[in-house]
């Protein structure tokens, strides 16, 4: 099968005849307007319209014939300056009908390009699946053999780009255009006046430009152009601005015969391009509930490589030991009756080190959004005109129970799980949920006020907690010095003043907690983590290459220039 010739039509104010009433109708009649056409809709006036069709009906006014296609239709509804013919016909019915076999052939004949749903062999064009930005457009087909997987490889390309390259494309254009429109206005400035007589004359009035030297000129500026294009990396071309733009044809404006780079400064610096796409930059991160295993690759690697990291206080140890020593580190200084105080100092040397073009890690405890001011510290930084990325944490509220052998959920026990503070703004206390018995209730930073907190569960005016639901303090999860109680809420209270506190730590509810383990007595304590060590022991009893490639890989070192790590990466993975 011969391959397909791809071209881009221009259709503003081509007639395309959508057959058919199906949801892919509205999507042809929307790609039809998206690209200047006049659609109009064939389908009988007993079509059950889809509702995105009928919006798009009432939207823009498309004209819809309400009855069955008629072979006049091809003929009698196009344009008038190519007689009446339509330009392009979508059969939206299938191809499996006589009718759209019948279309199909019709179309043949007259030379209308035809496309017929889930029927290749009845098309004579097939829609790409494009990606747009601005003058760029990038199509990709399968020739009718997969549609799904033609958007699959389209999506694939277009997150490698650069998300302002279209905007390069048109700025890169306009200097192509005005360079052309530049050199004919030189051509004609080196051409006799009839009345030159009268005029003043210049110093170099009577140097000899021949044509050969416009042409070399010329030559020289699309050559230039031509290279950058093809050899810049994308993300330098799309730091392009329109200052950028100016100054090259104003540097052509004063010497139009002169290289763009000849002895003195290029006319676009890479180094000054590059500089800004190295602005500075905030990542909001979750460091997980504390042990180091539990971080993501994400944030493991925004760890290597960030420039400051602002971290939280109660950020495990064994996690800060990550970060490269190169790498500053501050710890945010939140005590009572400081938290906000606190929370300004790391927002000041946040956009202090961004405005030096520095990558700026905000390390949190947990998940950057669950209970961890992440969404009031992107607004922050985006007021400041900083858009942060945010990279997920596992939060100790869904891992702290695994750990301590609860499911938070279980057949026939709980089907739902509610996460809570146990306290509120500037210390308030929150109004405790009522009681389910098929559901779990996880409270965070509850255990600084956990008598309140239990008398408020126990004695609600409805829907109150018996005191015999059984419950659990998690604290320092999956750290060494993991503890867990497990209890009930009766004797809870007694139980923390009993074994004292070890923060951070939560508090979970709910009958799951004797689903694994239950406790005979009024409370139980268990000390000690050991649920990753199954990890190290696989570790141990490997053939030494993870060791091998944990040693290769340094901080800030990049697998993929070394073709050793490259291999021990592809005989570990």
């Amino acid at each position: 099968m011969a391959p397909a010739l791809l071209t881009a039509v221009d259709s503003t104010s081509h007639v395309h005849l959508v057959i058919g009433s199906s949801p892919l109708a509205g999507a042809r009649i929307s790609k039809a307007l998206e690209v200047g056409a006049v659609p109009i809709l064939v389908a009988p006036e007993t079509a059950n319209l889809h509702y995105g069709l009928a919006k798009r009906m009432e939207e823009h006014s498309i004209q819809w014939l309400k009855r069955d296609f008629q072979e006049e239709d091809l003929r009698t509804l196009g344009r008038e300056e190519v007689d009446r013919f339509v330009d392009a016909v979508f059969v939206t019915t299938g191809g499996k009908s006589s009718l759209a076999v019948h279309i199909s052939t019709l179309c043949r004949k007259l030379r209308i390009p035809v496309n017929v749903a889930d029927a290749p062999n009845l098309c004579t064009f097939t829609l790409l699946s494009t990606h747009n930005s601005g003058p760029l457009q990038i199509g990709v087909t399968t020739s009718g053999k997969g549609c799904k997987l033609a958007s699959r490889i389209r999506r694939e390309i277009a997150s490698a780009l650069p998300s302002d390259l279209g905007i390069a494309v048109d700025r890169l254009g306009a200097v192509r255009r005005r360079i052309w429109e530049q050199d004919h206005a030189t051509e004609a400035a080196t051409e006799p006046e009839e009345d030159d007589e009268a005029a003043g004359q210049s110093a170099a009035f009577n140097k000899l430009v021949t044509p050969s030297d416009i042409e070399a000129a010329k030559a020289r500026r699309m050559r230039w152009l031509a290279q950058i294009c093809e050899y810049w990396p994308l993300r330098r071309l799309a730091a392009i601005t329109d200052e950028d733009v100016d100054g090259i044809l104003e540097a052509y404006k004063h010497d139009s015969t002169a290289a763009p780079s000849a002895e003195g400064k290029p006319l676009l610096n890479p180094t000054v391009l590059d500089a800004r796409r190295n602005t500075g930059r905030i990542i909001l991160a979750g460091s997980g509930p504390g042990h180091p295993d539990l971080l993501t690759t994400a944030t493991l690697k925004a760890i290597r490589s960030a420039d400051l990291i602002l971290a939280d206080k109660l950020v495990p140890a064994a996690v800060l030991e990550l970060v490269p020593r190169r790498t500053p580190v501050q710890i945010a200084r939140k005590f009572p009756g400081n938290a906000d105080a606190a929370q300004e100092e790391l927002h000041r040397l946040g956009l202090a080190a961004m405005k030096e073009g520095k990558t700026v890690l905000r390390l949190k405890q947990g998940d950057p959004y669950l209970y961890g001011r992440g969404a009031e510290e992107v607004a922050f930084f985006r007021e400041h005109g900083y858009e942060a990325t945010v990279l997920p944490g596992i939060t100790s509220s869904l891992a702290a129970p695994l750990f301590a052998r609860i499911p938070v959920t279980h057949r026939s026990v709980s089907d739902q799980v509610l996460i809570c503070t146990g306290t509120g703004r500037k210390g308030a206390s929150p109004d405790p949920p009522a009681f389910l018995s098929n559901q779990t209730v996880v409270f965070l930073m509850a255990l600084h006020r956990l008598q309140d907190l239990v008398t408020s569960l126990t004695e609600r005016k409805t829907s109150p907690y018996p005191p015999s639901t059984p419950c659990a303090v998690i604290e320092r999860a999956s750290c060494p010095d993991q503890r867990v109680v497990r209890t009930t809420l009766e004797y809870v209270n007694a139980a923390v003043e009993e074994e004292g506190s070890r923060p951070p730590g939560l508090l979970v509810v709910g009958a799951v907690c004797d689903v694994l383990q239950k406790s005979p007595h009024k409370w139980v304590v268990e000390d000690g983590f050991q649920g990753l060590d199954v990890l190290d022991h696989l570790s141990e009893g490997g053939n030494g290459l993870d060791v091998l490639r944990e040693q290769l890989v340094t901080p800030g070192l990049e697998e993929e220039g070394d073709p050793l790590i490259r291999a021990v990466h592809a005989v570990t993975v």
